[in-house]
């Protein structure tokens, strides 16, 4: 009996920090494999770049459509630019000229 009461103190004592050790494990196991852990560091460098490309490509496409707009400011009009505009919304061509169609 007095073997079997030192055997559950034994196991009693034990059981706190077992739990504390899994309970870390657990912790660790995440911080290296999780969703925001040390492994997924490569797919966010890997997503930042695809995003700095896309932000470059935006740019420029916002670049763009600002001059477009600077172009079309109504206090002086680029003549080129509202003839061309105007000749595509009216369907205006002169005899010579060659229509393409866009797509």
């Amino acid at each position: 009996m007095a073997q079997l009461a030192k055997l559950r103190l034994l196991l009693g004592s034990a059981l706190w920090p077992a739990f504390a050790i899994m309970l870390l494990m657990v912790f660790m196991g995440y911080a290296v494999f999780g969703p925001s852990g040390i492994l997924a560091w490569g797919d966010y460098s890997r997503r930042l770049d695809q995003r700095k490309i896309e932000l470059a490509q935006l740019r420029k496409h916002e670049a763009a459509i600002a001059n477009r707009v600077k172009l079309l400011d109504p206090r002086h009009v680029d003549p080129d630019l509202a003839e061309e505009l105007a000749r595509k919304q009216l369907g205006v061509t002169h005899p010579d000229e060659v229509v393409l169609p866009q797509q």
